[in-house]
């Protein structure tokens, strides 16, 4: 949260550079990258984006064959 919160936390009053307590943490730089790239543009009113319907069959070809769930023996008799 407070690598996200560099992008949002002046809005609420905070300090926006609260993730520098985790600098030098072995991931510190891959997840302030992320939320650049893919976490603040999120909340971009403006941004570009795919309709839901875009990620459906991506979706479908993900959950035709659970690898471990509950729902194994479902699906298994949903295709018959």
């Amino acid at each position: 949260m407070a690598i996200q919160g560099h992008y949002f936390f002046h809005h609420l009053g905070m300090d926006r550079d609260m993730r520098e307590q985790f600098a030098g943490h072995p991931n510190y730089d891959r997840t302030a990258e992320f939320c650049e790239l893919y976490d603040s543009p999120a909340f971009d009113p403006m941004a570009e984006t795919l309709l839901l319907a875009e990620f459906e069959p991506m979706v479908r070809r993900l959950f035709k064959h659970p690898v471990n769930s509950i729902y194994k023996k479902a699906a298994a008799m949903a295709e018959t």
